[in-house]
């Protein structure tokens, strides 16, 4: 028996470390668990204060992956105390102010606005690393980008481009294109990371950004009122604290090892592909044409991109 469960265990290992090399699993993940962050920020917008909500998600995810890091933390944080201007910089950009400026965003805009300003997500992401390391994207990445960029505009309009014309824009548009920036700098600039273990990588850039946020909660707390602890909220921050920020940003990041900024980038245009595929299984919606034709887009595009998956340098 002991056997048995040695050999069942040794088996999930070989699959887990098959599927940590799979930049087409990987990028699904984030995708979906964002899918889900966005529903939630909208769902609870009212209820729980934005500040409120980045703090106690990235307190809870540095709590969790704790026992998984610990082991790794004593031959990795002399490397990362070594590197604390760019985690410090990666921390305040992809942590701290990406999450709190969504989360601000979602109370004053649409879901669908914030999910069309975060299609421009891969082309800001493009830029960044061309502006910052002259990186350049191959004829094949660039045409992968425009066709899953295609497949985003489809689903953002119902498949009616006549919606795309007549977009309300708010001001809560410009805390979620300020986000949108700052997590495609993140994105570009995780090339400079310490070469630490994932784990470690990852409590270290939640704990730090919880200690970033927590002079705005206090002051949020102050000025604006207290987090509640209702069931709502608390099931909130467990899933925003497990799903949308330990499993989503591992694979991001992993994702962004194997194939490079500009093609990682694209996994946010898995969003609103999840997004539907939620509202099918969970609300009852239908499935529409537009539905298959910016998913398919979205597919192809990927496949596309990903067949390229090192930036070229000038």
């Amino acid at each position: 028996m002991a056997k048995e469960a040695e050999g069942g265990s040794s088996a999930l290992a070989k699959w887990v470390h098959v599927l940590a090399d799979e930049p087409r699993f990987l990028m699904l993940l984030p995708g979906l668990f964002w899918a889900g962050n966005a529903i939630v920020a909208r769902s609870i917008a009212g209820e729980v204060p934005p500040i409120g909500l980045a703090f106690w998600r990235w307190t809870v995810a540095a709590i969790v992956i704790l026992p998984l890091a610990w082991r790794h933390l004593r031959r990795d944080v002399p490397m990362m105390l070594a590197s604390w201007p760019i985690m410090l910089l990666l921390t305040t950009l992809g942590i701290s102010v990406f999450n709190t400026f969504l989360y601000m965003a979602a109370h004053t805009t649409t879901a669908i606005n914030i999910v069309m300003l975060q299609t421009a997500m891969p082309i800001v992401v493009v830029l960044a690393t061309y502006l910052i390391f002259r990186d350049r994207v191959s004829p094949l990445q660039a045409f992968g980008i425009l066709v899953s960029l295609a497949g985003t505009l489809v689903l953002t309009a119902h498949g009616d481009p006549a919606i795309l014309a007549h977009l309300d824009f708010r001001p809560g548009d410009l805390w979620m294109l300020a986000a949108v920036v700052s997590y495609a700098i993140y994105t570009a600039l995780l090339r400079l990371r310490p070469a630490v273990h994932g784990f470690s990588f990852a409590f270290a850039s939640f704990g730090l950004g919880a200690m970033l946020l927590l002079p705005f909660y206090v002051a949020e707390t102050v000025l604006v009122g207290p987090m509640p602890a209702s069931p709502g909220s608390l099931m909130a921050i467990g899933y925003v604290a497990v799903c949308a920020s330990i499993l989503a940003y591992m694979a991001f990041n992993r994702t962004v090892e194997l194939v490079g900024a500009n093609t990682a980038g694209l996994t946010v245009h898995l969003i609103p592909v999840f997004g539907i595929l939620l509202a099918v299984l969970l609300l009852g919606e239908r499935l529409e044409a537009y539905h298959a034709l910016g998913i398919g887009l979205i597919a192809s595009g990927l496949w596309l991109a990903t067949r390229s998956p090192k930036p070229a340098a000038l």
